[in-house]
């Protein structure tokens, strides 16, 4: 499913006309990269934050229409207001279809329920990352990353390389030697001994 914004391009700068705009239930924003010109842009606040308050919107490509001129672009940046928490500015990047980019995906963590760890030692799993950084084309790009956690143990960790990717995707911390761990299931106190106990008592 692709996202679709709307925006237009707006002329007027400064605090003062930003300003303006957002009294008037807008949302002053930028797109640039891709060999082009920065355009200011303009975008209806309640159409946007109906996008927004999604995960896939922030990573994944989406298609914006600057006054009828449809592109592909990525979020890269925006500002929340300090005291309504409504969207104070927003940032757009365009994207390359020869190109790979670098965007923060979430993970989606499965099976956590009939892990070793959880389900025979009782321990409990610590999300380590709940992101990581990744590298691909655009139309590579996944709008989370699966990590299966069903074959977890106590006193265990899953580690970046050990995670399943989609084509053409590579995590950056690992590319650069990073084998980080995203998950883990700390040894339940006195977890070893309980077992022996039980063990001996059977």
């Amino acid at each position: 499913m692709t996202i679709e914004i709307n925006a237009k391009a707006r002329a007027a700068q400064g605090t003062g006309a930003s300003r303006r705009l957002r009294r008037a239930g807008n949302v002053p924003g930028i797109v640039y990269g891709g060999g082009k010109d920065a355009v200011s842009l303009e975008l209806n606040l309640q159409e946007l934050f109906l996008q927004f308050r999604h995960e896939a919107f922030h990573s994944s490509v989406l298609s914006l229409s600057v006054d009828g001129k449809k592109e592909q672009v990525l979020l890269r940046d925006y500002q929340l207001h300090p005291v309504n928490n409504t969207i104070a500015h927003i940032d757009f990047q365009r994207v390359s279809a020869t190109e790979k980019i670098h965007v923060k995906v979430p993970f989606h963590f499965i099976n956590q329920d009939v892990a070793p760890g959880v389900k025979l030692q009782h321990g409990i799993v610590t999300h380590i990352m709940t992101d990581a950084d990744i590298s691909c084309l655009a139309k590579n790009l996944p709008e989370f990353i699966e990590v299966d956690l069903s074959n977890l143990s106590a006193g265990h960790s899953i580690h970046l390389s050990e995670i399943k990717l989609p084509k053409g995707v590579e995590f950056v911390k690992l590319a650069h030697g990073e084998d980080a761990a995203v998950a883990t299931i700390p040894t339940p106190r006195g977890g070893a001994a309980a077992d022996e106990e039980t063990a001996a008592a059977e």
